[in-house]
């Protein structure tokens, strides 16, 4: 591996880490601080700045001054923000604090890109770019053991880690090869910049209901990336931000056999089995939960390679072979636009609504928790990996307490269990695939 290439490799690294540091237990920790009306808010910050970010990306990244000179700035500037965070969660100060966090993310999304230019832009075989990205993913799962193996899992200083390693990321873009703006002295393209010529191609009926079905699946599925790592530390894990790591694990080992399965399955039925392992993901949670069973819960999270790769990345590939290529850059554009910017923020409204109607045992048995526990013990490196798939409750807990709210967690999980299914019989109703990639592809090759 190159120097440039260790250098875009530790880039990806440091990426992914500062987001995954604290955004995978942000439900968690606001719960044990007893903030857990505002879950649902603070996790819709994030598509509120996937939507932001492109139009930045466009008018000003793009244009004027030096990618990692832009990345640097904003990564420093946005860590600074989730640095001072828990003075604000230490205040009780909810709706500050939500401001506060969108502020950090609209400084960081607009960076996802920024990471991707700055690579493809000094890498000469793009090939070489799956194996710079891995990093992003491995820094995630770092990241998730640290804070676990720390017991920061539901601590405030998961905003100290993920603004810390920001504020580094930073100070180590200013280190990158220059990167010249890509469109610097071109004029602005709002057609570009609105994604005209891209919705244009929702005037296919199969792509149309490809959009509407993945932008409605969204939303039972900010359920998971919103309220999991509270479930998983009440069935009796020590360590949720290790445990979920472990679906990044699954993400690695699936990304490696998309190819396979999608010569193999094609379109159609990829994306069915990613809808059905949502389903299946909630189901197990929603089972799991009266008696803790430890094997459906830790399936449910190892589902996470099946659920994103299947659904998420065969939905990019679908997408860039049905757009003509001009619009390609469009069309995937607007694929995130609907999916992880509409469609999550939407979930994660009804989510965080869904949560305080139904949870109304949440934060009793947190409480009880808490004080049955009593003074955490320091515990070895073996032992803590062993806590990754392992469930114990502290002693003395009110069983019937307990069960109502194990209750209250079945139902909670079957709403988006049952959604996903509804939008899963929908798509493979409506939804018919094979003539539509022909005819992009002859599209692509000039024929009409």
């Amino acid at each position: 591996m190159s120097a440039v290439s260790v250098r875009l490799s530790i880039m990806m690294f440091l990426q992914f880490f500062a987001w995954g540091a604290w955004f995978a237990t942000l439900g968690q920790c606001l719960g044990e601080k007893g903030l857990e009306g505002i879950i649902g808010d603070a996790y819709g910050a994030a598509p509120l700045a996937a939507i932001v970010a492109p139009l930045f990306l466009g008018l000003v990244a793009d244009r004027f001054f030096p990618s990692q000179i832009v990345m640097g700035v904003l990564l420093i500037v946005g860590g600074g923000l989730l640095c001072v965070a828990p003075n604000y969660v230490a205040a009780g100060q909810e709706r500050l604090l939500v401001w506060l966090i969108l502020g950090h993310l609209i400084c960081y999304m607009p960076t996802l890109g920024l990471s991707n230019t700055i690579a493809f832009a000094n890498i000469e075989d793009q090939n070489q770019f799956p194996k710079i990205r891995v990093w992003g993913t491995i820094g995630w799962i770092v990241a998730g053991l640290l804070v676990g193996f720390s017991g920061w899992s539901a601590n405030t200083n998961i905003f100290l880690l993920g603004g810390g390693a920001s504020v580094l990321l930073g100070l180590f873009c200013f280190t990158l090869p220059h990167t010249p703006p890509p469109a610097k002295g071109k004029p602005i393209d709002f057609r570009t910049l609105l994604m005209v010529d891209a919705l244009s191609l929702l005037k296919s009926f199969p792509f149309l209901v490809f959009m509407v079905c993945s932008t409605l699946i969204c939303i039972p599925l900010a359920y998971y990336y919103g309220f999991t790592s509270n479930y998983l530390s009440q069935v009796g894990f020590q360590q949720p931000a290790s445990t979920m790591t472990l679906g990044q694990m699954s993400e690695i080992f699936f990304m490696i056999l998309i190819p396979f399965f999608f010569r193999r399955l094609g379109v159609k039925w990829m994306i069915l089995v990613g809808m059905a392992a949502w389903a299946a993901r909630y189901v197990l949670f929603a089972y799991g939960a009266p008696h803790q069973t430890v094997s459906m819960v830790l399936l449910a999270v190892l589902l996470h390679g099946v659920c994103y790769d299947f659904f998420f990345v065969t939905g990019f590939m679908y997408t860039d072979q049905k757009a003509p290529p001009q619009v390609r850059g469009q069309a995937q554009s607007m694929l995130v636009f609907f999916t992880q910017g509409v469609g999550m923020y939407f979930g994660y409204k009804v989510a965080g609504a869904r949560f305080g109607d139904t949870l109304t045992q949440y934060e009793p048995l947190k409480d009880e928790i808490n004080k049955a526990a009593g003074q955490s013990e320091t515990v070895s490196f073996a032992e803590s990996l062993g806590q990754m798939f392992s469930v114990s409750l502290p002693e003395g807990l009110d069983p019937a307490q307990l069960s109502e709210t194990m209750s209250q967690w079945k139902e909670f999980w079957l709403l988006p269990a049952g959604m996903a299914g509804a939008i899963l019989v929908a798509f493979a109703v409506l939804f018919y695939e094979k003539t539509e990639i022909k005819a992009a592809a002859n599209t692509d090759n000039g024929i009409e």
